[in-house]
């Protein structure tokens, strides 16, 4: 399983509780392919989400955010995690 970090942008600003609530979505489709979201940042002012991702492939992570909630990211970061 790879690891990647998706980038969202909204333009005019992005609340937090909205954010959860997609994040709950992707939790609820996520295991049809095989993807686990595992933690997601935002930043409300700039309208910058950022989400964590075990996926087999990013085209995986991206059909659960467009199922979920239709909120597909700006770009996909495959990433390593360091310390």
């Amino acid at each position: 399983m790879a690891l990647f970090m998706d980038v969202h942008t909204i333009d005019g600003g992005v609340n937090s509780a909205d954010v959860a609530h997609a994040h709950e979505a992707d939790l609820e489709v996520q295991s049809k392919y095989g993807v686990r979201y595992l933690r997601y940042w935002v930043n409300e002012s700039e309208g910058k989400i950022f989400c964590l991702v075990e996926a087999p492939d990013a085209e995986a992570a991206e059909t659960v955010h467009r199922e979920a909630h239709g909120l597909t990211a700006d770009v996909i970061y495959p990433v390593s995690e360091g310390s």
